[in-house]
């Protein structure tokens, strides 16, 4: 690591400590060269794959539409801002842990359905609907009775840590 003030490369640790839930570590480092005391962060670098959607284009994950089209699922339903993250992580975990550089889109609304169906069943519904595009009636009724035939979880349940 090379020191802020002098430039010089040899620097020491003097303390590291984890941080931020355990995902990043705080290093207070010293220049051998200069003296000064400087602090560092690692993080590790975790490259989600890219998406495929159905005309074959390819796109960089962009969590922030994946999160407003959960959230437009998720709107007006007594869910936690906890539940929904920890949902989004569930997510991207799996994502990462596929180990593919590319994932078709099918395969995340999938893995969002999923996720919906255990933090609310309106949502899920909600989802659903558009993300398989129902034309009538009929439509949300079939999905409403597989719902019912293989519910989620019971109520006062809690959620699975990895579903």
């Amino acid at each position: 690591m090379y020191c802020p003030f002098c430039g010089a490369q040899e620097t020491k640790v003097t303390d590291s400590r984890l941080v931020a839930d355990g995902d990043q570590v705080r290093r207070r480092r010293e220049c051998l060269g200069c003296g000064e005391r400087f602090t560092t962060y690692e993080t590790a670098e975790l490259v989600m794959p890219k998406i495929v959607k159905h005309d074959g284009k390819r796109e960089v994950f962009d969590e922030s539409k994946l999160r407003a089209g959960m959230q437009r699922a998720l709107e007006k339903r007594p869910v936690s801002t906890e539940s929904f993250e920890a949902a989004l992580e569930r997510i991207r975990q799996r994502l990462r842990a596929r180990g593919d550089r590319e994932v078709p889109s099918r395969l995340i609304g999938e893995e969002v359905m999923a996720q919906l169906r255990l933090l609310d069943q309106v949502a899920y519904i909600r989802f659903a609907s558009v993300y398989r595009s129902f034309q009538d009636l009929d439509e949300f009724r079939a999905e409403i009775d597989r719902l019912a035939q293989d519910p989620p979880f019971l109520k006062g349940e809690h959620l699975p840590k990895d579903s």
